[in-house]
């Protein structure tokens, strides 16, 4: 395990985005229910739109903004009657503010000791990847200058914003995205720490102890989406990278670990590629070469009006398949690149050409088109003539930055359990914030201020209350920081056995859910009723886990599973008869615990079977 020591020495830095979806009945700006329920087809209709990026604040076009635009796609809203309205796909002006939500995040602020501001002034944030209609974000910073303290470490938080959830994407197909706006304008807060984070595990600890913070108010959505980790990471020589849509956030410091080892290696392939003074060729056309070549990637794009262009590295020879990453090269970087103005890849020289079918006389009309010598690479981009253009001018892009090194990017979390990212957009700045002017300022006052204070979450009495819960102080430390804490109040609030359902939910949950079943998809409900039926002696422990495993499959009635799957317990009097029938046999103690426990274990508890041999 690495110590700070190490983290200080490479020059880790690290600060923590943390976004939550408040648990109110209305949207931030209209009267639409905030629960997102299956779209009801009868009811729905859609718009089509596009969007370009216009100048902030600052008086100029945001890098990131600026980049999504020039991809060209087309943005198809999908809009349900009922749970959205004019307001979601901008062509009625917002509503006032949502109340309930705007006293819930001056809570949270005054939770983390911050100054809330004396008037809120609101801002767009403009945003082209089509998440939301309008092409901007409403966003309202509601204090700053607070902090928690972790481990006796004091943690600064410098600002806490009320903001607008996105559209939540469906599908794609090529240069069209398809929204739904059913979860557009869910209120959600934002809340900021500075890059002073001096370890992934300190991140992850103070991740969980800020979203515990809200989670303990009451106040709050819960399930998969409803909380997002968005984390900051840089390195000495590197770059700031954002990386956004973690799911797992007990793999958060995992995921940090692997962003230094991607900087780091981009690194050395820079310090490669400086001394070998490389340099990235202007784009060529290619697609004369391959009429009639029998690579079929190739020759299905042309045969539909696709193209072929590709481009020289100078000094690359090599390093574009250099792992920096289990199953991450260089290529796979510059890849992306591409991928994201909507072609499938690029093929690279680094790789086995002659697997994609191309005959030597082909790679060699290659070379000598674009100028390739020994110690060069090159590149070759195959798709439509509406995005080729595009695509070729991101993958050059992506290749200058190895000379220069670490691009500042912002990456997705793939949540497939490698813990590592993928490309989505350069780095937004600044640029992109200018002024709302279609909602007036709001005037904080006293009243709102006393209301936000006898409503501020209270970590330490949270935890009182859990450790006079649970007898064991190490499982009640890690409920406390769990994001289960609000399901096991709940859940523990009618049940005589607190500490087994806190190890269900910790322990059980995470051996489930690595054997492949799906159980964060188990309702409130259900997990009420099964330890209900627990607590009225219908089932054994043992018993537990397998209805928890039907229910993760199907949601069905803990009752109906129970008789289907013959779980019931046996106990009392026919226990007693069983016992009996099995001591006239003659058998000694242990055999018959063994014999009886081997036919009926999940409906048997053993210590009842205990006392009764006794």
């Amino acid at each position: 395990m690495r110590d700070e020591d190490y983290y200080k020495s490479i020059g880790f830095m690290c600060g923590l985005e943390l976004h939550q979806r408040l648990a109110v009945a209305k949207k931030l700006f209209c009267d639409c229910p905030t629960n997102i329920i299956p779209a009801i087809k009868e009811n729905e209709w859609s718009i089509e739109r596009q969007q370009r990026a216009i100048a902030g604040e600052l008086g100029t076009i945001d890098m990131s903004s600026g980049f999504e635009a020039q991809k060209g796609r087309s943005f198809v809203y999908k809009v349900a009657e009922g749970r959205s309205c004019l307001v979601e796909i901008d062509e009625e002006p917002p509503h006032s503010i949502n109340e309930e939500a705007l006293h819930i995040s001056l809570s949270f602020a005054k939770a983390l000791n911050m100054k809330i501001v004396d008037e809120i002034q609101p801002m767009r944030k403009g945003v082209v990847d089509g998440s939301d209609p309008s092409a901007f974000q409403r966003t309202f910073m509601i204090a700053f200058d607070g902090y928690t303290e972790i481990n006796g470490k004091r943690v600064e938080i410098p600002s806490i914003f009320l903001e607008e959830e996105s559209c939540r994407s469906d599908s794609a197909s090529g240069r069209k995205v398809i929204y739904s706006v059913d979860m557009l304008g869910v209120p959600l807060v934002e809340i900021d720490t500075w890059p002073y984070l001096r370890s992934p595990k300190e991140a992850k600890e103070v991740a969980m102890q800020i979203g515990t913070m809200m989670r303990i108010s009451g106040k709050v959505q819960r399930g998969i989406g409803s909380i997002r980790q968005d984390v900051n990471v840089s390195i000495k020589g590197g770059s700031r990278v954002e990386i956004k849509g973690m799911q797992e956030l007990e793999s958060m410091d995992l995921l940090i670990d692997n962003e230094i080892i991607r900087q780091q290696e981009l690194l050395k392939i820079r310090d490669e590629l400086v001394k070998r003074k490389a340099a990235v060729g202007e784009k060529a056309k290619l697609t004369q070469i391959f009429n009639g070549t029998k690579a079929k990637l190739v020759s299905n794009s042309i045969s539909k009006g696709g193209e072929v262009y590709g481009f020289k590295l100078s000094g690359f020879n090599g390093l574009l398949g250099r792992e920096i990453l289990p199953n991450r090269r260089l290529g796979t970087e510059i890849s992306e690149y591409a991928k994201s103005a909507g072609v499938g890849g690029i093929i690279h020289s680094d790789e086995s050409l002659a697997g994609y079918g191309f005959s030597q006389s082909e790679i060699d009309k290659v070379k000598k088109g674009l100028g390739v010598d020994d110690g060069d690479s090159f590149i070759i981009i195959v798709g439509e003539k509406e995005v080729i253009g595009t695509a070729i001018e991101f993958a050059i892009l992506r290749a200058k930055y190895a000379i220069s090194g670490v691009p500042p990017e912002t990456r997705g979390a793939i949540n497939d359990g490698t813990c590592s990212t993928r490309f989505l957009r350069p780095l937004p700045g600044g640029s992109r914030m200018y002024p709302e002017t279609d909602v007036k300022p709001i005037q904080i006052t006293e009243k709102m201020l006393a209301y936000a204070s006898n409503s501020a979450p209270n970590l330490a009495n949270e935890e009182k209350s859990l450790m006079l819960m649970l007898k064991d102080k190490v499982l009640a430390k890690r409920m406390l920081l769990s994001q289960k804490l609000g399901v096991f109040k709940e859940l523990s609030e009618r049940s005589q056995d607190p500490e087994f359902i806190a190890n269900i939910l910790l322990q059980k949950f995470t051996e489930l859910r690595r054997a492949g079943f799906e159980v964060e998809l188990i309702s409130t409900q259900r997990l009420s009723e099964l330890f209900s039926a627990y607590d009225k002696g219908e089932l054994t422990k043992q018993a537990v886990e397998e209805v928890l495993k039907k229910l993760s499959e199907k949601d069905q009635s803990v009752g109906s599973i129970i008789t289907k799957e013959g779980l019931s317990r046996i106990k009392g009097t026919e226990l007693k008869r069983l016992v009996e029938k099995h001591v006239s046999e003659g058998k000694s103690k242990a055999e018959l615990i063994k014999e009886i426990m081997s036919k009926h274990r999940l409906k048997i508890d053993g210590a009842e079977l205990n006392n009764i041999l006794k």
